[in-house]
C-alpha cells in the first residue's frame, strides 16, 4: 500500500526529530548553544545578525554563524566582517534546514571552543518552523515593515519561538506599524514569550539580545512556547489560535 503525504511528511519530521535530539544532547555535552533564527526574507535579521556577532568579537566571546541560502554566499560575506567564524551553507533549492545538514557542518567546520553557534536559517516562516535543529534557542524575528497580522498568517513559526524580535523598530512610525496589535497577536499564538524591539541600523536592542542568548548558554531556562520545536511537535500547518 502506498503511503500519502502526509505520512510521508511525518516520518520525515520524525525522522528529523531524532537526528535532532541526538545532536542536541552532543552539543550541549561539548558546551556549544545553537541559536536557530527564522525570519522572512528582507526582515534585516543578517544585519542585526552581523551587529551581534561583532558585539561578541569584541567581548571576547567564543561564537560562530552559519547562514544558509538557496544560492549566493553574500550573507556569510558580511556576516564575516564582525570578525567571527562564519560559513555559508547552500541548500540547492531546500526552502529550509534540516539537523543532517547543521550535523554535518558541525562534524566538519565548527571552530574548537565555541561555545555559542548561530545559525541563520534560510528566510522563510513555512517550512523552517516545522524543522528541530537541535537548537537551544530558536528566535524569530519581523521587521515592522511586514505588519501586524503575520504571528496570526504564520502560527507555527510564532508559536514555536522562544524569543520574538522586532526588527528595523526606527520605520514602525512610517510604516503605520501598530505595536500594541503586533505583540496582541504574539500573544494569541504564544502567550507568555518575550518580544524585544531591536534596530540594526542605530545599534537598538543589539546588547540586550546578545545578553539573552548569553544568558540561555549559560543554564538560565527558556520561555516554554506551546508549539516547542522539541521534543516532538512539528506541523506544517496550524490554525490561529482563538
Amino acid at each position: 500500500m502506498c503511503e500519502s503525504v502526509d505520512e510521508v511528511g511525518r516520518a520525515v519530521l520524525a525522522r528529523n526529530d531524532g537526528l535532532a535530539a541526538h545532536l542536541r544532547e552532543e552539543l550541549t555535552g561539548r558546551g556549544v548553544s545553537v541559536v536557530n533564527l527564522l525570519s522572512s526574507p528582507g526582515s534585516g535579521k543578517t544585519e542585526l545578525l552581523g551587529r551581534v556577532l561583532a558585539r561578541a568579537v569584541e567581548r571576547g566571546l567564543p561564537v560562530a554563524a552559519l547562514t544558509a541560502d538557496l544560492a549566493t554566499e553574500n550573507d556569510a560575506r558580511r556576516l564575516a566582517r564582525s570578525g567571527a567564524p562564519v560559513k555559508q551553507l547552500l541548500t540547492d533549492g531546500l526552502c529550509h534546514l534540516e539537523a543532517r545538514q547543521l550535523r554535518g557542518h558541525v562534524e566538519s567546520w565548527l571552530p574548537e571552543g565555541t561555545s555559542l553557534l548561530f545559525v541563520e536559517n534560510v528566510g522563510n516562516l513555512v517550512c523552517p518552523a516545522s524543522y528541530d535543529l537541535g537548537e537551544s534557542l530558536r528566535i524569530v524575528l519581523m521587521a515592522v515593515t511586514e505588519g501586524e497580522d503575520k504571528p496570526l498568517k504564520y502560527p507555527t513559526a510564532f508559536g514555536s519561538a522562544h524569543l520574538v524580535v522586532l526588527t528595523k523598530s526606527d520605520l514602525a512610525e512610517p510604516a503605520g506599524f501598530d505595536a500594541a496589535a503586533f505583540e496582541e497577536h504574539v500573544r494569541r499564538v504564544n502567550p507568555g514569550v518575550e518580544v524585544l524591539r531591536s534596530c540594526a541600523r542605530t545599534g537598538d536592542g543589539v546588547d540586550t539580545l546578545l545578553e539573552r542568548v548569553l544568558a540561555v548558554r549559560d543554564g538560565s531556562p527558556v520561555h516554554s512556547p506551546p508549539l516547542a520545536p522539541r521534543p516532538h511537535s512539528h506541523t506544517h500547518a496550524a490554525g490561529p489560535v482563538a
